[in-house]
């Protein structure tokens, strides 16, 4: 079958719905880029913890709204993310202190820690919320579509747009141009040394593993409008996550975006050329890149995560 005549205004359209959701797997994967990149702790219940997020936003959202009718008012959304985004930042906080700290000098059993943690939060999930998927209605902020090039585009992915711009320069400069984002840095490189300053190195790890499940959880609750809350999507996330980081490269906060950007438009504009190919066009565009430049496009664990 011949491939329908690509307009412009439907590029532009198709050019937006990537970066939309390109922005949404950064806010997921970069808080494992993050974790991996200065710490070394690659946590498999990454996604997982992102789903735990957008599970208690949503219980917040149903607080101050009736999404069975449609209806909520905008700054219960708000509350949502602040809820879920401070969710995530507990459960990295509680999993670092108690769990994985006791842990860095035997990665192997991390591995089979944070394994085992996918098994305990997606039981927990159907115990507390049950295996049924949930939905969150746009607020009325947020509903509705704009015209581009006479294509009608959701506003609400006009909003996933900005934010994700403001999240991806906010992270650069808390990690690369504040105090925190230093000792990070220092810690890292040497924490021995960080140790005789007087600076508490471990609760700055800590701080930094909560940051990032708390970006997670932040990605979860802010895709609920697009698929909604499931049991299952902290493994779609997790494979999402990977293969951002994969692209772009651990440690680096603008390779993760760029891997993220990457990621969302090839799920976009792939499938117009070539559909029979749409199921694995992620996977593709990994292996691609691994075949090329096997250290991500910017590689920088272990280095300053710019």
């Amino acid at each position: 079958m011949q491939t329908p005549h690509l307009t412009f205004p439907l590029f532009v359209t198709m050019l937006l719905n990537g970066l939309a959701i390109g922005m949404l797997y950064f806010l997921v994967a970069v808080g494992l880029s993050i974790i991996f990149g200065l710490m070394h702790v690659l946590n498999f219940a990454h996604g997982s913890m992102s789903m735990i997020g957008a599970y208690v936003g949503l219980a917040v959202f149903k607080l101050f709204g009736n999404p069975a009718a449609g209806t909520a008012p905008s700054w219960a959304f708000v509350l949502a993310i602040a809820a879920g985004t401070a969710a995530g930042f507990a459960l990295g906080w509680l999993t670092e202190r108690f769990l994985v700290r006791p842990l860095y000098k035997r990665p192997l059993f991390l591995v089979l820690l944070t394994l085992g943690l996918i098994l305990v939060l997606d039981e927990l999930v159907k115990i507390i919320w049950t295996a049924n998927p949930q939905g969150l209605v746009i607020v009325p902020a947020l509903s509705g579509t704009i015209s581009i090039f006479g294509q009608p585009f959701a506003v609400y992915r006009v909003f996933l747009i900005l934010f994700g711009l403001v999240m991806i320069a906010l992270t650069w400069w808390l990690i690369n141009k504040t105090r925190m984002g230093i000792i990070i840095r220092a810690g890292v490189q040497d924490s021995d040394m960080v140790q005789t300053l007087g600076i508490n190195v471990r609760q700055v790890f800590t701080l930094v593993f909560a940051f990032g499940v708390a970006l997670a959880a932040m990605g979860g609750i802010a895709t609920a409008p697009f698929n909604g809350v499931y049991p299952t999507m902290g493994g779609e996330f997790l494979l999402k996550a990977f293969i951002v980081v994969v692209i772009g490269g651990f440690g680096s906060i603008v390779g993760t975006a760029l891997g993220a950007t990457v990621l969302g438009l090839t799920e976009q504009f792939l499938p117009w050329f070539f559909p029979k190919f749409a199921a694995v066009a992620p996977v593709a565009v990994m292996a691609l890149v691994l075949l090329l430049r096997p250290e991500g496009l910017f590689n920088l664990s272990g280095r300053r995560a710019g």
